[in-house]
């Protein structure tokens, strides 16, 4: 198992390569300057020049690229040019509201989706069934915008249980901190939820069918034992596999949903790196975000191992 894991870790390494090369030509090749955004619309192309030469934007590519790596590999994100503070300091400052959502997220996601899906698995055909199986195409449908600003003008104007936006650190208090994370979780996890009923309902009906749970009913062992520890363990893969390949959803989202609930996060600090062609704000958010990918990918590969040995082979 050791040395499937360290195979993977090593073929993840040209990956984040390849990522940091195309990342890096991507923002130097599309159209835009940073230096007009820091000059303003007034500045005269001497003004330009000199701005661009300070930032060394006028050195060629590959000196531009290799210096990047060099410091990349110290540890070193670079600094902002807009607002010339740290990347790591920018996104430290930026990362605990980003994390708390995707953890609760997940956390709510996987408690209720699982569940729904082997009971509509268990259920086929019934109202259950067709209710759980209802709520993922709502789930799908149904931006997440959308469900952000229903559930404000819900919990937070009308019956006003939750404030509208914001963000309280888990430092400040756990109340806080809980009734500000509650209305981002629920939005978010709303296609979250809809994406894993689904794949385990799925995956749930072709392991129901097999033999071996046939066999286990007929020995008399309890139906709540043969759903846990027949048919789910033999069902989770595909599952585990969804809730992996789901995390783009989950980033994608929290872009948007920290953006409705004003969140301090790094999604919209991305936005606003973005729109101010801040390259190495850009440059860090995505080599992070594809550092998660692996990771999330690794720990995939893990539970793949644990629960079907056959794969490390």
């Amino acid at each position: 198992m050791l040395g499937y894991l360290l195979r993977r870790v090593l073929a993840a390494i040209p990956v984040m390569g390849v990522v940091a090369l195309f990342v890096f030509l991507l923002l130097r090749l599309t159209p835009g300057d940073p230096a007009a955004i820091l000059a303003g619309d007034n500045a005269t192309p001497e003004q330009l020049e000199r701005i661009r030469a300070s930032l060394g934007l006028n050195e060629p590519l590959y000196e531009q690229f290799f210096t990047w790596i060099n410091k990349l590999l110290h540890g070193d994100l670079g600094v902002s040019l807009i607002s010339h503070v740290p990347v790591l300091k920018m996104i430290s400052q930026r990362v605990e509201p980003s994390i708390s959502i995707a953890l609760s997220t997940i956390t709510l996601s996987i408690l209720v989706a699982v569940p729904l899906g082997v009971i509509a698995a268990w259920k086929h055909g019934t109202w259950i069934d067709r209710f759980v199986m209802g709520l993922s195409v709502v789930g799908f449908s149904v931006p997440v915008f959308v469900i952000g600003y229903v559930l404000i003008q819900i919990f937070a104007i009308d019956v006003r249980w939750f404030p509208v936006q914001g963000f309280k650190s888990i430092s400040a208090g756990f109340g806080p901190f809980l009734e500000r994370i509650v209305l981002p979780t629920c939005t978010l996890s709303f296609i979250y939820v809809a994406l894993i009923a689904r794949i385990t309902r799925a995956s749930m009906l072709d392991v129901l069918g097999e033999d071996y749970v046939r066999t286990a009913r007929a020995k008399g062992i309890s139906e709540s034992a043969v759903l846990l520890r027949h048919a789910l363990r033999n069902a989770a893969v595909p599952v585990i596999t969804v809730i992996g390949s789901g995390f783009a959803l989950l980033i994608s989202g929290v872009v948007v949903t920290e953006s409705v609930f004003n969140l301090p996060g790094v999604g919209r600090l991305t936005v606003d790196a973005v729109l101010a062609r801040d390259y190495p704000v850009i440059q860090a958010m995505i080599l992070l975000t594809s550092g998660i990918y692996v990771t999330v990918n690794l720990l995939i590969d893990v539970a793949y191992t644990l629960l079907d040995p056959r794969i490390r082979y």
